[in-house]
């Protein structure tokens, strides 16, 4: 499968879009309520959870941080949480959030690759992807993020 690539161009500081992937509170705005949790230390756990068909404590996406660089850089290995896992262990694949001023706004890059390629998440990440990015671009300029409804 071909890697899922994305790019933004945010009207804020890269501090203020770093806060919005790694920052608890903001996090949980623009990922459907689920918080990140991680100490960011590269090798360590990170996932990412909130309400879902396990309760409040859903973990939705799990891994290891492979590369954290503040205000630059978070990659780590993706995997979909177990209540999103039928059988057999879930597919491992990859996310870069990359972070670069240009001029007075921020470039925000997301590359998700290292795709199995009976991965069923794939096409459930790419419409995704369009939403949370929107989310993070609004909110790191507006303060609040987009009502989809639902």
């Amino acid at each position: 499968m071909k890697e899922l690539r994305y790019e933004f161009y945010i009207g804020a500081a890269p501090a203020a879009v770093w806060d919005c992937l790694v920052s608890p509170g903001k996090v949980s705005q623009i990922y459907y309520g689920s918080n990140i949790r991680s100490s960011f230390a590269e090798g360590e756990p990170l996932e990412y959870v909130g309400p879902g068909a396990d309760g409040d404590e859903t973990v939705h996406v799990y891994g290891t941080v492979l590369e954290y660089k503040p205000q630059e850089t978070l990659r780590f290995t993706h995997k979909a949480g177990p209540s999103y896992v039928k059988d057999g262990e879930p597919y491992e694949s990859v996310i870069s959030w990359l972070l670069s001023p240009i001029g007075g706004c921020t470039k925000l890059t997301l590359i998700h690759d290292g795709w199995h390629p009976d991965d069923p998440s794939y096409a459930p990440s790419d419409s995704a992807w369009w939403q949370i990015l929107s989310n993070t671009k609004t909110l790191a300029e507006t303060g609040r993020t987009l009502d989809f409804g639902g």
